[in-house]
């Protein structure tokens, strides 16, 4: 696993060891970064459900100004806290359920990734809580990835949809009134 483009191009992350993980593959990491490109530069990004932290490393790599980590596990969030120091770069790691962080989260994400493991069924419940606290920026997206075609539940709708062999990628934005 590598950051796949920008100023860290080609520097490779330390991840998990073990057949329980799911690492974006990086050919899915590079099709949905050509698409995310222009969204990026000066972005604020939360990586709801990081794991090693690939997808905001991504991000900030290519131009993110801020990137917000969060994962349930406190040895993903080592890992993260690793990649981030061999990076060099700065951001925010977090230890809690994908719950408590979007009830503490400030402010406002032009770029949300949710990656959570494939056996949990909680887009419903995540975009819900993040348009009740107001959490995505204006023409923001939120990123989730899943073995399954994910729909949008109202206020939402799917601004553009991928598909990857197993891996399906769904980028939800605000419904406009």
């Amino acid at each position: 696993m590598r950051i796949v483009a920008g100023k860290h191009r080609g520097r490779v992350l330390a991840q998990f060891k073990g057949f329980d993980v799911r690492p974006t593959s990086d050919r899915v990491k590079e099709s949905l970064f050509q698409i995310l490109t222009p969204r990026l530069a000066g972005a604020r990004v939360l990586d709801l459900f990081c794991g090693s932290g690939a997808l905001g490393l991504e991000a900030l790599s290519r131009g993110a100004k801020e990137a917000v980590f969060n994962d349930a596990s406190a040895s993903s969030a080592a890992i993260c806290k690793k990649n981030l120091a061999a990076l060099r770069e700065r951001g925010i790691v977090q230890i809690s359920d994908w719950r408590a962080c979007l009830m503490r989260a400030a402010g406002q994400f032009d770029l949300i990734f949710c990656d959570p493991p494939y056996a949990m069924d909680v887009a419903g419940d995540v975009l819900a809580l993040i348009a009740q606290r107001r959490l995505l920026a204006a023409g923001g997206l939120v990123v989730w990835e899943s073995e399954r075609e994910e729909e949008a539940p109202a206020p939402w709708r799917v601004a553009d949809r991928r598909s990857y062999g197993r891996t399906k990628i769904a980028m939800f934005c605000k419904e406009e009134p």
